[in-house]
Order: C-alpha cells, then structure tokens, then sequence
C-alpha cells in the first residue's frame, strides 16, 4: 500500500480547490508588535500583521514579560508533568484563584489550551452526565463539536443565535433529561455576539444548564475584561464560563471557570485534563500577570475600540465591504478560495502585510474572507496602507465595491 499517494492526493484536491494551508514563516519582537520579521527563501523583511489573536498586544507588554522571566528564573522550564502526578505548581494554583474571580466562580481549571478545554469539558460532561443532551449552536468552534461527538451524548443543534429554535428543540425533550446548552460570546469568524440573556432565559425554563464559549471576548469586554459575559452583567446565570489564556490575555491556555462542585467533577474524570503535560509554571506567571493587568487598566481595551472604528471608517470609504458586527473582528468577504488566496499574497508580498486568507472548511464554501484583527498597537498609517493595498486589489480582482460611505 503506498500510503504517501493517498496523503498527496488528498493534498493535491485541497490546493486545486484553494483550500491548502501555507504557513507563513514568521519572527516576532518584542517592543514591535504588530509588526513582525517575515522570511521566504534567503529573504526577509518586516511586514505588519492584521490578523493575530493577541488582540490587545498582550503578549509583549513589559508586565508579562518580566513575570515570565522572574518564574523561568525562579522554577526552571517545565511543570513537571501532570498536574496529578507532579506538575501542581503554586503558580497554577494562583492562576486559577484570579481566573475564577475575573468571572464571578468559585473555581476555575487550568488546560493545556482552549480547544483542548472545550473538547475535555464537553466531552466528560456529555458522558459522565446520565442521559445528558446537550444543545449545540450551529456555528460552534471545531473544539466544542469534537467534544461533544466524543461525549457520544445525544446532542440537537440549534439554528445559531435562535432562542426560539434552541426552545423549541428543549421543548421536545423529557423534562426529566439533563440538558446543557453549549455556545459562543463572540464568533470569530463572523464576529456577531450572541444573545447571552435570551438563551439564558430559555435554558433556565427548561432546568437546562449553560456552557459559554468566552474565547474570544475575556480580556476585551466588561469593566475588568471578564468578556460579554460580565459587560451585560450575566456571569452569574451562567452554569461554566470557558475561556482562554492565548488571545487576549496574550499566553497559552486554557481553563473553565464555574462551581467548586463541576470544577472538581472534570478534575477528577477528564482524560484530557489527567493525562496531559500542565503548563509550565512561566506561562500560568505570564498570564496571571495580564490578567490583572487587564482587570485594572482600560486603556488597551479603549484603544482597541478606536482603531476598530478607524478601520471601518476606512473600509467604507473605499468601498471595502465588511461584515457588520458589534465586535472587533472585521471579516472582509471575498467569496471565492482562489481569489482569498491571490490577495493574501499579494499583500504580503507587494504591501509588506500579513494577513491569512479563512478558506473551507473553517468558513463555508463562497464565504471565504480576510478576518482582520485590529489593535491598539496599528496606527493610522498601518490602517491606510492596508486600506490602499486591498482597494488596489479591489481592482485587479474585478471584486463588487459597496457604495462609497460619504
């Protein structure tokens, strides 16, 4: 059996289609952010990057990074292991005290990531939950759809962000199951927030508990950064609150939020969580570190808001259509995989900016887009070149304009 035919075959469909992933070879530096050294062959230059999800900067703020360096110093690399076995570290400890304040809980889980935090959470509440049936919206993370098919619970997907569907899909259920309802704040993709409070009010009719997806909000919404959650004042009706330490908060991670009792259930039944490497003790300092930052300081999360307007504003001027939204995801739709992939590179290579063209399967076919991520850290400079690179292609691609905005 030649099985590397079978694995280029497949890959060969995936670039004819304009769905191969290119990993650009990319160096940031501290102190530089957004911009970053870009390598192709025997070159390299600096190009600015529109699409990170270190959507405040976070990861090379001066506080961070002494933080991580003082615990490199101080605990050595590793963790050690498992949590179980040896790698329980006071840093993880004090990480999860601060991570379960930051959401109104009274404990919180440290993961290895957030995907690996939505599969081992789902799946050990779907399985270890007798008769659970959880409730999926239709444009949930990869993460929370494979824990939920691992779970092998009996699951029903609701249309996305429909308090009515997800009611009536509760309504024909045993009131006597157990139910979870499982969503996002804010979806990456299109950038659109749920309707936190309706859904809230639907599972609570039903007796269902509720499982929200904060990856993309934590350190970005609410008063101390707790994410949609805490702006709009729910954290309270939420049964878990799952979040992540590789975004915003400028790290790796990821962890739940929710009471001692559930906290304690997954600690002790999740595979995901047992068996698996804890984070190094200079990652959970690092975190713990832009957390409170974030909890005390407005000003990345004003200055973010301002550059989000700025870029719209450009958008609409040149007549770039964008995805409206409350968020600060700005989604450019292009509509066509080949094109979305011409355009990343033409700007990378002729513009000096990077920006990653969202292809099949992430988006669906005939939505393909650049998902533009602004900070506080792009200048109006860096939103004009990008601006005039995409107008300029624009062109080239024959793409429809939006009416000029005035």
């Amino acid at each position: 059996m030649n099985f590397d035919a079978i694995f280029e075959s497949q890959l060969d469909r995936l670039r004819e289609a304009g769905n191969y992933r290119y990993f650009a070879d990319l160096e940031r530096h501290a102190g530089r952010f957004p911009h970053a050294l870009h390598r192709s062959g025997d070159s390299e230059r600096e190009v600015t990057v529109w699409c990170s999800n270190d959507y405040l900067g976070m990861g090379q703020h001066p506080d961070v990074l002494a933080a991580m360096e003082q615990a490199i110093r101080q605990h050595g690399a590793g963790a050690g292991g498992t949590r179980n076995i040896s790698g329980t570290t006071h840093a993880h400890v004090k990480l999860e005290r601060e991570l379960a304040d930051w959401h109104g809980k009274e404990a919180a889980l440290l993961f290895s990531s957030g995907y690996v935090s939505n599969w081992t959470s789902l799946s050990t509440l779907g399985s270890r939950v007798p008769n659970a049936v959880i409730l999926s919206d239709a444009n949930n993370h990869a993460s929370m759809i494979e824990g939920i098919r691992h779970s092998k619970a009996d699951y029903r997907i609701f249309r996305h962000n429909d308090p009515e569907d997800l009611d009536r899909h509760l309504a024909a259920l045993d009131p006597a199951l157990p139910k979870i309802v499982a969503f996002e704040s804010v979806y990456s993709m299109d950038g659109d927030i749920a309707p936190i409070a309706e859904i809230c009010d639907v599972a609570e009719a039903h007796g269902a508990m509720t499982y929200l997806d904060e990856v993309h909000a934590v350190g970005l919404y609410g008063p101390r950064g707790g994410g949609v959650a805490e702006q709009r004042g729910l954290m309270d009706r939420l049964t878990v609150i799952e979040g992540t330490l590789g975004k915003a908060v400028g790290t790796m991670g990821g962890y739940i939020a929710a009471s001692a009792s559930l906290v304690d259930f997954i600690r002790s039944f999740a595979s995901g969580f047992i068996f698996t490497t804890a984070l190094p003790p200079a990652l959970a300092a690092g975190a713990l570190a832009s957390i409170r930052h974030l909890k005390a300081s407005e000003i990345e999360r004003q200055g973010q808001r301002v550059r989000v307007q700025q870029l719209r504003r450009a958008l609409d001027r040149a007549g770039i259509p964008h995805m409206p939204n409350e968020s600060h995801i700005v989604p450019v739709l292009i509509g066509d995989a080949q094109k979305c992939r011409r355009i990343s590179d033409w700007l990378l290579e002729h513009h000096a900016i990077y920006v990653q063209p969202i292809n099949y399967p992430t988006v669906p076919q005939g939505t393909e887009r650049l998902r533009l991520t602004p900070s506080p850290h792009h200048g109006e400079a860096e939103i004009a070149a990008l601006v005039d690179g995409l107008s300029e292609l624009w062109s080239q691609c024959a793409l429809a304009r939006q009416p000029v905005a005035a």
